[in-house]
């Protein structure tokens, strides 16, 4: 990687992280905008278009790739396989309880009435942010290695083990 890409790649990076963070906070804080649904309404809203643009940014660092302009895609989906299928189940997880979440508390917003079915989807969500945050962050670091970005011995191994 040279110069550039570095700063490019650090930026990508920072921008990646900041989406993180920000999931995590709304994901921790949410409950204080409570009071005011239309405000967790737009909350919500933004978290999802942050989750879409965080598997965007991925999904383009993937492409940047010299695998993947080789043609090698099975190549990256094999080591980021999880990654991806746990981003995908993070994503519609999230869009679905915020949507029954927001439908709970519309009217009332201020009266605790979650259901087992919401307990349990909210249970379920949280146990699935923890391996998002973790397989998204190990992706966006583990993208940077330089096997990724030249032709390699590592790369015609690779192709013989499939």
């Amino acid at each position: 990687m040279g110069s550039l890409s570095v700063k490019k790649y650090s930026a990508i990076l920072i921008v990646q992280y900041f989406i993180l963070l920000f999931d995590i906070c709304v994901n921790s804080f949410s409950s204080f905008a409570r009071e005011h649904p239309t405000n967790l309404l737009v909350l919500y809203v933004i978290q999802d278009f942050c989750l879409i643009v965080g598997l965007t940014i991925l999904l383009v660092n993937f492409f940047s790739t010299y695998i993947f302009q080789a043609g090698l895609i099975q190549l990256l989906y094999i080591h980021f396989r999880t990654t991806l299928l746990v981003c995908i189940t993070y994503l519609v997880l999230s869009i679905i309880l915020h949507t029954w979440h927001v439908t709970l508390h519309w009217s009332n917003p201020l009266v605790h009435n979650w259901t087992k079915g919401f307990r349990a989807l909210y249970a379920v969500h949280r146990i699935v942010a923890v391996f998002y945050y973790y397989f998204y962050k190990r992706a966006s670091l583990r993208i940077a290695d330089p096997r990724f970005y030249e032709g390699s011995s590592w790369v015609e191994k690779q192709l013989s083990l499939l």
